[in-house]
């Protein structure tokens, strides 16, 4: 049994408020190069998915609720940054802000599923439990080719390397079994490539 639908809408709002805001306080003072997991697309979309995974059963509700979450978060964010360093309040309301909400609804309800396939068994099982790992292996994907770069030098490297670890320790945390597991990070790099590309297509540097 999972939470009641009171629970799951309150924890999305919550929940969602609580990512955006913390997520500006982790860019303004955690040290480089964790401080960069605060710019991470990849973080946000394994927090639907922990969401779905919290929820358990109803794709539905996890879908709508992870939806929500990620789409508060983007206000909730641009109001720290009002808040702490005295950024235009009207930033909230933006074109781009609007931009980052409806990604937050796609990736709320890719993940928010996920999540709940993750507990589940046979190929969702499979997909699910692999699906965080492939969106921080495709983010790697993305600061990797950027080493080198004149702009950005070596410094990408270290958070490849960051996303590619988180990536391997969410899939043992919720693969199950070591077969499972073991399955999962298989199943999450052909996923990856499928990432790398949305994160291309969509804009993504």
């Amino acid at each position: 049994m999972g939470p009641d639908h009171r629970h799951v809408a309150l924890t999305a709002v919550v929940g969602g408020f609580l990512l955006g805001f913390l997520d500006f306080m982790w860019i303004k003072w955690v040290p480089y190069p964790f401080a960069e997991l605060g710019n991470s697309s990849a973080v946000w979309a394994v927090a639907a998915f922990g969401f779905g995974y919290w929820v358990r059963s109803g794709w539905l509700r996890a879908a709508l609720g992870a939806a929500v979450g990620l789409v508060v978060a983007v206000p909730s964010y641009y109001l720290a940054a009002t808040l702490i360093q005295g950024d235009d309040l009207a930033v909230l309301w933006a074109p781009t802000s609007l931009l980052w909400m409806s990604f937050g609804v796609v990736a709320g309800v890719v993940f928010g599923i996920g999540g709940t396939w993750a507990r589940g068994s046979g190929w969702r099982q499979l997909v699910g439990a692999a699906l965080p790992g492939a969106v921080l292996f495709a983010e790697a994907g993305l600061l990797a080719k950027d080493i080198g770069h004149p702009s950005y030098g070596i410094d990408p490297l270290w958070n490849a390397l960051i996303n590619v670890v988180l990536g391997v320790l969410v899939v043992v945390l919720v693969g199950g079994t070591n077969r499972r597991r073991a399955l999962a990070l298989a199943a999450a790099v052909p996923l990856a490539v499928v990432g790398f590309g949305a994160f291309l297509v969509a804009g993504f540097r």
